[in-house]
């Protein structure tokens, strides 16, 4: 880079461009404030703006002009950067830059159940929205380095702890001063996890988003009444709701529940994300949410061991593919999005950031995600993100196009200070040169980067062979010969721009060298230092320049178009079923009604519903499928009562005795395998019940199983509310071990008062809004808001008879207490499941009104089901109690038909009752038999066709239908199964292939994801 004089230079190293007046300063105070003029750039003014012949002029560390053909001012710098190119540089929103990472306390020896905080804020210590990120601000000089070298100029840091995170501050990447700091609370920081806390709740994701709820409701009371007592975690939060607020995510199904926060409480939320947004990009597009995305992608993992290969899913091996082409689809779908590198190095950043480009995303849009719009999104527009007049001189300058593979970045600078990563005037003094010192030639080999070479000497020495222990005969003489041997030295080489020194050890003594480089490092001279401290000169003489071989990408990934599956796991589909009429003809229909079962009888589907039932000999619609069922077997879909599958990151909110404000809606996890297994068992619907760690749990979620659609689109709509009970071991802590032993019930009879203490709060609560409701109906004066408590909101539902039970229980008292106690408050319990002692108590469960869910034959898998018998469903049946057959095991829900004919063998039921079981019985437990669980004319058609009697072991499921919508069909499965085993071994192949041409890999880790039961406690990360 051309500079106009040294003197110049001197003023801009030494200068202070910022007035700071105030501030004490020690010497003579240099006043010097000249402009600095960057002329003949191709300047990218912004993501649509290119001035070919550029000049950009600072001043005070901001814009002062840029244009084409602008004349500098006369006392400017000037730096004359022909063909190279000018950028802003860029902007991450997340990042936690110059702040520690926060260390946890001592892991307490009993579990916590209040806040340690010592002061007035929040109950929760993972809510630290009165947390300051610039309190605990530590310049870095290591990590803006990085930074600096992957092209960001400026940074939004906050500290990576808690659901709420509080502020983070926006700062340059400068030196330290007073002009550091842009923004000291710039945006308020969210997330899923709750970070150091030892507090026990929440521990689940549902627990995580309850907590965010109530927090918001507690503070719009709070801000609504002015309350008598301090908060200072609300009144943090309230000062500063109107900054942006980003919540933190790490896959896209979070994504879409925080945007389900977002439109209950009304936020704009900018969303980080973690890098998977094409594999849900319809519902994510459909939201238009602001996003920052993360561009890490995922490592190849280490396949040739074919046992490694069959281990890892078809999820994890897609999105090593697809991940790359995640920011060109968000472009493609005109999504608003930001790019953060965290997690990246400067090379792998950059690296990445063109592989992104190799898969479609535009030049342009990558540079505005890397500017315009993390300006835009944190309301900074006005002074960052583009190279126009006014806004901070942040810019980078490149050899090439940075997007380009030739572009280097060569200086970032910020607020009008130049940094350099690349000197653009450095020689590249690489290469093989004559090393002369006291007229003994050397060879000096000098290789590695320009920027940190790498150097060594060699040459020849000769001794005799004998001396080496290796006899080399002269064939003319006889005698032993002389043998040439080549020595390497390494040598220590430093070179600043015209300096360079060499230091090295030669025959046992240590070498200095210190000298010049001449003309473009054809040549070296200078002065040297011998092991006897004598001086002498010295030289160096090119002989060959380094050979830059042009680097050819290690391994160059399918650039065929993403193709999505749905969802995008194992037999995801590559577009959704439709609803196309079938006629079913010539079948066994098993009703589920009083018209029992039918022969040779057609039933026809249109438009989702069953529309006639009997001898069909024709139909309207010509695109009608006709299926031949002779012999063949026709049921409703299979309803589980009671089932645990697709919950993300825990079934239990296992902190609290009472955790009723927890949804199971909130964290249906759609991708989950088992889903489409239960499909292939002929289950159609589910209720997705909490566990049983508390005697009261959260609230159920009743979903039909539409594989492929998104976690809304599953959940059945016209159901009615559910919530999970429990009594037993589970709830008092029998077998949590030694450390769990303080939580409140120990004891059976415990149990009872948590619910006494329940629903009289809730109760209360009642009486509370009525009474504030009723103030302002009749005009007096109007009595301060009650604060809205999402748990008892729940309980307040039951007493109100708006939202239903489904209580765990095994033991007579306990059922017994539990059904006097909703006596005596006058609510009924709807469902007892697994209800082993069922049997004993059959009469009293009539006449209170409840039904039963068993299983067909566990006994003697924990003491407190020592009583249970396999006749227990039959018993009930007879008793008239509505009993149907569940999971609650993942597995066991691919094969409730044959659960259902266990009623037959125990206890002589007849084969229409027992298939009632898991059809029309579950669904008037759950209140849809009007709508599902038999076969009947203006029914959905959710339906089942068996290859013989449902109830045989030999049965197997052909078709399932969901809606009218044909979601599993024997027919086709060996052929998905077949393109699943392809796709993944093209995939495997591919990463083979990678990893021979030397691309970086990991090694295979043990899958986490589990199945759910009642007793599963932990957040134990299944997305």
């Amino acid at each position: 880079m051309k500079k106009t004089t040294l003197f110049l230079v001197f003023l801009l190293t030494v200068g202070t461009f910022f007035p700071q007046q105030y501030i004490p300063y020690n010497g003579v105070k240099d006043n010097a404030n000249q402009p600095i003029a960057l002329i003949k750039a191709i300047i990218h003014v912004n993501s649509q703006t290119t001035l070919n012949n550029g000049t950009l002029i600072i001043k005070d560390g901001k814009i002062l002009a840029v244009g084409e053909n602008l004349k500098p001012p006369k006392n400017a710098i000037v730096y004359d950067l022909y063909d190279k190119h000018i950028y802003a540089s860029f902007i991450d929103l997340y990042s936690s830059y110059g702040i520690s990472k926060p260390i946890p306390k001592k892991k307490p020896p009993q579990p916590q159940y209040s806040s340690s905080k010592q002061g007035p804020y929040y109950w929760n210590e993972s809510i630290k929205s009165e947390y300051s990120g610039i309190d605990d601000f530590q310049f870095n000089q290591k990590q803006k380095n990085k930074l600096l070298k992957k092209g960001f100029g400026v940074v939004l840091s906050h500290r990576e702890d808690g659901v709420l995170r509080g502020s983070g501050f926006l700062t340059s990447l400068n030196k330290a001063s007073n002009t550091t700091t842009l923004d000291n609370h710039a945006a308020n920081f969210y997330s899923f996890k709750k970070g150091t806390s030892h507090q026990a709740y929440p521990s689940s994701l549902m627990g995580c988003i309850a907590l965010i709820k109530q927090f918001y409701l507690d503070a719009i009371w709070y801000k609504q009444t002015n309350p008598a007592f301090k908060d200072l975690s609300i009144e943090s939060h309230l000062k500063s709701i109107e900054k942006p607020q980003i919540f933190i995510t790490s896959n896209a199904q979070d994504i879409l529940r925080v945007n389900k926060i977002s439109e209950e409480f009304e936020i704009d939320y900018i969303i980080k994300t973690g890098g998977d947004e094409f594999e849900r990009i319809q519902e994510i597009k459909n939201a238009g949410l602001k996003l920052i995305v993360p561009i890490n992608f995922p490592k190849a993992y280490n396949v040739e061991n074919p046992y490694d290969a069959n281990r890892i899913s078809t999820q994890k091996l897609r999105y090593w593919k697809y991940a790359p082409f995640n920011l060109s689809i968000l472009e493609k779908n005109q999504l608003n999005f930001s790019i953060t590198s965290n997690g990246l190095s400067p090379k792998d950043f950059i690296s990445n950031l063109r592989l992104a480009i190799s898969k479609g995303l535009s030049k342009e849009a990558a540079y505005k995600a890397l500017t315009e719009t993390p300006a835009a999104f944190i309301q900074k527009s006005n002074t960052l993100g583009t190279l126009e007049k006014g806004k901070w001189a942040n810019l980078i300058v490149t050899s090439d196009e940075l997007f380009e593979k030739n572009g280097t970045l060569l200086e970032n600078w910020i607020q009008g200070k130049q940094h350099i990563i690349s000197d653009l005037n450095a020689d590249d003094i690489r290469g093989k040169y004559n090393l002369n010192i006291n007229q003994n030639i050397r060879t000096l080999i000098v290789k590695g980067s320009k920027e940190k070479p790498k150097a060594s000497i060699q040459y020849n020495i000769i001794k005799d062979s004998t001396l080496e222990g290796v006899f080399i005969i002269d064939s003319i003489t006889g005698r032993p010969i002389k043998i040439t041997k080549k020595k390497t030295v390494p040598v220590t080489i430093k070179h600043q721009g015209k300096q360079i020194t060499l230091a090295f050890k030669l025959n046992g003594g240590n070498y200095g060298l210190s000298g010049i480089v001449n003309f473009n490092s054809g040549s070296w001279d200078g002065n040297g230092l011998d092991p006897n401290g004598e001086w002498f000169k010295w030289s160096a003489i090119r002989k060959e320049k380094p050979i830059v071989k042009e680097k050819k990408p290690v391994f160059t990934m399918d650039t065929s178009a993403f193709h999505p599956l749905l969802p995008p796991v194992a037999y995801g589909f590559d577009s959704l079923p439709k609803p196309i009429p079938y006629l079913i003809k010539n079948t066994t229909v098993w009703t589920s009604e009083k018209e029992g079962i039918l022969y040779n009888t057609d039933v026809l589907i249109n438009e989702g519903i069953i529309t006639h039932i009997g001898n069909i000999l024709d139909v309207v619609d010509p695109s009608t499928i006709v299926i031949d069922g002779t012999n063949k077997h026709l049921t409703a879909g299979i309803i589980d009562e009671h089932s645990h599958i697709a919950i993300s990151r825990g079934v239990n909110e296992a902190s609290h005795s009472v955790t009723a404000e927890v949804d199971l809606g909130d964290v249906i996890n759609p991708n989950d395998i088992n889903i489409y297994r239960q499909l292939a068992g002929g289950v159609t619907t589910a209720q997705l019940l909490h566990g049983s760690a508390n005697p009261i749990g959260g609230q159920s979620a009743i979903i039909k199983l539409r594989w492929g659609s998104s976690s809304e689109q599953m959940k059945f709509k016209p159901a009615p509310k559910f919530i999970k009970f429990a009594l037993g071991e589970n709830v008092k802590q029998s077998n949590w071990g030694d450390r769990n032993t303080i939580r409140f019930p120990q004891t059976r009879m415990g149990v009872e008062q948590v619910y006494y203490d329940a629903f009289l709060r809730a109760k209360k609560y009642g009486e509370r809004w009525e009474e504030y409701r009723q103030s302002n109906k009749k005009g007096k004066q109007q009595l301060p808001i009650p604060r809205k408590d999402l748990q008892l909101e729940i309980l307040l539902e039951i007493l109100n008879k708006e939202r239903f039970i489904t209580c765990h229980s095994y033991v007579q008292s306990e059922i017994n207490m539990l059904m006097k106690v909703a006596d005596s408050l006058n609510f009924t319990l709807n469902t007892f499941t697994h209800i082993l002692e069922g049997y004993k108590v059959a009469d009293k469960m009539k006449a209170h009104g409840a039904g039963g869910s068993t299983f067909s034959d566990w006994w003697a898998y924990k003491y407190e089901v020592k009583d249970a018998i396999p006749y227990n469903a039959s018993l009930l049946n007879q008793m008239g109690i509505t009993v149907a057959v569940n999971s609650d095991d993942a597995e066991m829900g691919r094969r409730l038909n044959q659960e259902a004919a266990k009623g037959i063998k125990y206890g002589g039921m007849k084969e229409e009752e027992a298939l009632n079981m898991i059809t029309i019985n579950p669904a008037k437990l759950l209140h849809i038999d009007h709508i599902v669980g038999s076969i009947k004319e203006g029914k959905d058609a959710d339906l089942v066709l068996w290859s013989q009697n449902p109830l045989s072991v030999y049965a197997k499921v052909e078709k399932t239908f969901i809606d009218g919508k044909l979601y599993f069909d024997i027919d086709t499965q060996n052929q998905r199964k077949m393109k699943l085993m392809k796709q993944r071994s093209e995939l495997i192949t591919e990463m083979i292939s990678f990893k021979n041409a030397g691309g970086k890999v990991q090694k295979l880790k043990a899958e986490t994801s589990t199945s759910h039961n009642c007793s599963t406690i932990k957040d134990d990360g299944n997305e």
